[in-house]
């Protein structure tokens, strides 16, 4: 028989002795004559302190060992002898059948057959009033069930047990059956941890441990999956079981966050367990924040609040999680990566253990169009990150090279330095010691100017492509919002969940929420410059690319200017570039006849539009069932101009056949 076995034994027959105990005790009053004359009567005053009772004159109950669910129950919660026979009366009605026969007898009174304070009162030794105080331990938690019927006395009320007290005193433990819906259970140290993480876990347990009353700790960042690992691993440490519950779900809990937080509090107080809370994307002010604030005020044990920030108000010892750190993912990579490879997978991912060893087994095989390990690892690493962010927004799928870029030397170097940085930052920052002085952040952030149609999307994909990442468009007229606090938010989901790396993060639309700031007037104006400020500090914090495109970089504040590592301008195309740009913009295979490129450089457009102009011709000469002629071309930017209000002369649309005065198209 194993320990566990021998241990549910003595239970058994502990439970055994004192229904015996119990059944005599309700014989002997059963026996005896009512107190007062009439059907039920009892004397209760005669009753409290009374020693002539017959039912008082047996010897007291079985005393529990300390480590059996009675003792540990009146011990958790300081029951007196008294309470703690009442306890076991309300069980008792669970473990035997014919108690409630037992019961009506002892009350004389057949409509009785379930426990009351009455007959508590009367049966028990050292009886008192307080036993039945809303404040007091049976009430409060609540160990006992009152049921009072229709203008029933307290004292005549029916008192049970819930299931899950009867379940602990039989030995089984079990998570109460109301809370089990808004619970999960986590496994005990889930995942790998690094030493830096190993060394954070022992931290926070003992922070646990040392803290105030409520034991609640609180665990910062962006990193969800670290804080759940390092979590597990505390509560492993401190011999606890661990379960998690969403700030969502406390909100709704049955019965309101008060009465979730007080049974859970009850089970840190029958059971070895311990709770994490998962506020990340919780705002402090919102429903569910309340809620929370409710439970944590109400509720008890060790406590694990996973929150972005530090909440106002929130007093409780806190630490920062983060994921391993860069060279301890390096150390991780280059177990199958070449040096090189680890380092710039690195460089620019930012996972747990778990998630590299995720990659790695996930990788494909040597046979797969793309044979080098380290290439193969980038692939499988961009689609470990991808998922949180396709969840918000969409990825843009391009092929676009430096090579389509059509910009003067001077921006296109910077493009090329903007690749480097990103590609060096690991070297820069780990090697060369750059990030302990880099107060605001490693991310680099830039802005592209211009007006539209001038290059700035098309560099993003480029730049993207160069440096094999994921590019993804955030539209910011979409994410700003005339609500307060509500633009910070968007801003924080998006940022959060590019926290992985792999990403491009390419804000089109900048103009909506960036604006040239003056001398605040209202309300409205100190918000608008928060929104500002804090996307340029979460650009500064995100580890990869954030990159701005504005069509209005004159309205832009100097202050916010300098807070940008990079700004690339993209001119309207010269007339060089111009052509270059329509060369470029046909497609080997579509049926080009007869193209003067010269003379299509000297149309006022930008290249966005050259391309608009170059589909629309091609779809006029697949209706006409020929070729892309000079013709349609012509007309198509017509068009164009028509619907950029450009002003029209209609001789740059004249269009003469080769061999005339206009000139010989040049064939494509």
């Amino acid at each position: 028989m194993s320990a566990r076995e021998q241990w549910l034994a003595t239970n058994d027959d502990f439970l055994s002795a004192r229904l015996d105990w119990l059944r005599g005790r309700l014989q002997a009053l059963a026996d005896s004559t009512p107190r007062v004359p009439g059907a039920g009567g009892v004397d209760i005053g005669a009753a409290v302190g009374s020693a002539a009772d017959p039912a008082r004159t047996e010897p007291g109950p079985p005393a529990p060992e300390p480590d059996l669910p009675l003792a540990r129950l009146a011990a958790s919660f300081g029951l007196t002898g008294f309470e703690t026979d009442i306890v076991f009366l309300c069980a008792a009605m669970e473990l035997d059948t014919g108690m409630g026969a037992l019961c009506a007898a002892a009350q004389h009174d057949a409509g009785r057959d379930h426990p009351t304070f009455a007959l508590a009162m009367q049966l028990f030794d050292g009886p008192a009033w307080d036993a039945m105080s809303p404040d007091g331990p049976l009430r409060h938690w609540p160990l006992v069930q009152v049921l009072p019927g229709p203008g029933q006395p307290l004292l005549t009320a029916r008192l049970t047990l819930d299931e899950r007290l009867v379940n602990y005193l039989k030995g089984l433990d079990h998570v109460d059956g109301r809370l089990r819906p808004l619970l999960e259970q986590l496994p005990p140290s889930p995942g790998v941890l690094s030493l830096s993480q190993g060394q954070a876990a022992r931290d926070v347990a003992a922070m646990a441990a040392t803290a105030a009353a409520s034991h609640v700790v609180l665990l910062l960042g962006p990193h969800l999956g670290s804080k759940r690992l390092i979590a597990a691993q505390a509560a492993d440490l401190e011999g606890k079981r661990l379960f998690a519950i969403e700030a969502v779900d406390i909100a709704a809990a049955p019965g309101g966050a008060r009465a979730a937080a007080l049974l859970w509090h009850r089970e840190t107080m029958l059971s070895d367990v311990a709770l994490y809370v998962d506020s990340a994307t919780t705002e402090a002010a919102s429903t569910d924040g309340e809620a929370v604030r409710h439970w944590l005020s109400h509720s008890g044990g060790i406590i694990f609040l996973d929150v972005r920030d530090r909440w106002p108000g929130l007093r409780a010892p806190a630490i920062d999680i983060a994921n391993p750190t860069p060279a301890e993912q390096r150390l991780a990579w280059a177990a199958v990566a070449s040096t090189s490879g680890a380092a710039r997978l690195a460089g620019q991912f930012d996972f747990e253990l778990d998630a590299i060893h995720a990659a790695v087994a996930g990788l494909p095989q040597a046979s797969s169009p793309v044979p080098d390990v380290d290439a193969r690892l980038w692939t499988a690493a961009l689609a470990l990150a991808r998922p949180a962010l396709d969840q918000l927004v969409q990825r843009v799928e391009s092929t676009a090279t430096f090579a389509d870029l059509q910009l003067p030397a001077p921006e296109q170097a910077l493009l090329h330095e903007i690749a480097g940085q990103v590609t060096g930052r690991a070297a820069v920052y780990g090697n060369y010691g750059f990030a302990a002085r880099m107060s605001r952040g490693l991310g680099i952030s830039v802005m592209f100017a211009g007006e539209s149609g001038t290059g700035k999307t098309l560099a993003a994909e480029a730049l993207a492509g160069e440096l094999g990442l994921s590019l993804y468009r955030i539209d910011l007229s979409a994410v700003v919002s005339k609500y307060i606090g509500e633009t910070e938010k968007n801003l924080r989901q998006l940022f959060d969940a590019a926290e992985n790396g792999g990403a491009v993060l390419f804000f089109d639309e900048a103009d909506a929420l960036f604006g040239k700031r003056s001398e605040i007037k209202d309300s409205h104006d100190r918000y608008a410059n928060i929104e500002v400020s804090y996307l340029l500090q979460r650009m500064e914090q995100f580890r990869g690319l954030a990159v701005l495109a504005t069509n209005r970089k004159d309205s832009l504040d100097q202050a916010f200017l300098r807070r940008l590592r990079f700004v690339v301008n993209f001119p309207f195309p010269a007339l060089p570039e111009r052509r270059a740009i329509w060369a470029g913009a046909f497609p080997a295979a579509a049926p080009v006849d007869g193209v003067d490129f010269d003379r299509l450089a000297r149309l006022n457009l930008t290249g966005g539009s050259i391309t608009n102009v170059a589909l629309n011709a091609a779809f006029l000469g697949a209706a006409d069932g020929g070729g892309v002629t000079m013709e349609l071309i012509l007309a198509a930017a017509r068009s164009e101009y028509r619907k950029l209000d450009k002003p029209l002369n209609e001789s740059d649309f004249h269009w003469q056949p080769a061999g005339a005065d206009a000139g010989v198209g040049h064939g494509h």
